[in-house]
């Protein structure tokens, strides 16, 4: 059975939509990455998904179950981690685990110990009898993490879960979501962090203005981009470089100021594995640009994103 089944689901308000005949299919035990520039839907997507929003056509079922028509159904079986804390800062962390267990059915020891028990997994023990707003940026994420986990769901949303957060706390989500993965619990997650989904991710979706334009897994993704160039020259220079590199199909990898560190690598994707670094060279000299470095370097998804979704947002019809 399929986690996560998706046909022609559209949301609009007004004039706008917001979501655009999105296809979607999940398997079970795995970690799909829904990714777009901020405005692509996304979130609007995890939301009609989670049975929070009701989709205006089309229609989504999790672990079986129609988001619209079973509800409950859907509800007993999902956990959603949104971008906003969910827990309550007025209690403390194993009060705030027991609540979330108590609604879920459990009865009252029961959900205490339980409480305790995760608390103890996910190395918030010590923090246990801490009011929540007393917690870090980081031990709020992760005490909303375990929250979704109090029942454990067959289905777990993830919209955006480390955006703020320092390397360490990333680190720490990312090894939770990997047991969760392995126990068996299907991630869909949304992220700006493209180095999170290609960490992550099973497979990938990548969503401009409401539709989707892509979705394979990073390496097919980043495979079709083709390869890059890597170059330490003077930044203020940057403009001709970058005409230069255009002759040969490259396009630069984000804006690079004239006051950029000189000795920063200026990044340029190609539709091609086989970029002609030769050819390069000689047309830069030619208009006097000393190279101090330069290679070749593998695409990364953050370059299929770009060629996917382009350089300036779009916004939905």
């Amino acid at each position: 059975m399929t986690a996560i089944e998706v046909e022609g689901l559209t949301k609009r308000y007004g004039e706008r939509t917001v979501v655009d005949t999105v296809d979607l299919r999940v398997d079970p035990g795995r970690v799909h990455a829904l990714l777009g520039p901020n405005g692509s839907g996304k979130t609007t997507t995890v939301r009609m998904l989670a049975t929070l929003l009701r989709p205006d056509s089309g229609h989504a079922r999790i672990a079986g179950y129609d988001t619209v028509r079973e509800t409950g159904e859907v509800a007993r079986r999902i956990g959603l981690v949104g971008q906003f804390h969910a827990v309550d800062p007025r209690l403390t962390g194993l009060e705030n685990l027991t609540l979330f267990g108590r609604m879920n059915g459990l009865p009252g020891r029961q959900a205490r110990i339980h409480a305790g028990e995760l608390l103890d997994r996910f190395d918030l023990a010590h923090a246990a009898d801490r009011l929540a707003r007393d917690y870090s940026g980081g031990m709020r994420r992760r005490l909303d993490i375990v929250a979704a986990m109090v029942v454990r769901p067959a289905v777990l949303f993830l919209d955006e879960p480390t955006t703020a957060l320092d390397p360490r706390s990333r680190n720490q989500i990312y090894s939770y979501v990997a047991d969760f993965v392995a126990e068996g619990t299907t991630v869909l997650l949304t992220t700006q962090y493209l180095d999170e989904a290609e960490r992550l991710a099973d497979t990938v979706t990548i969503l401009d203005a409401g539709r989707v334009v892509a979705t394979g897994t990073p390496r097919t993704l980043t495979a079709e981009i083709g390869g890059g160039v890597e170059l330490v020259a003077d930044p203020r220079r940057h403009d001709e470089i970058t005409r230069v590199l255009e002759d040969f199909g490259g396009r630069p990898v984000g804006d690079t100021p004239a006051s950029a560190d000189p000795a920063a690598p200026l990044s340029y994707t190609f539709h091609t594995a086989d970029v002609p670094l030769l050819p390069i060279l000689r047309a830069l000299d030619e208009i006097g640009i000393d190279i101090h470095d330069i290679g070749r370097r593998r695409a990364t998804l953050d370059d299929a994103f770009l060629a996917l979704t382009g350089p300036e947002p779009r916004t939905t019809p």
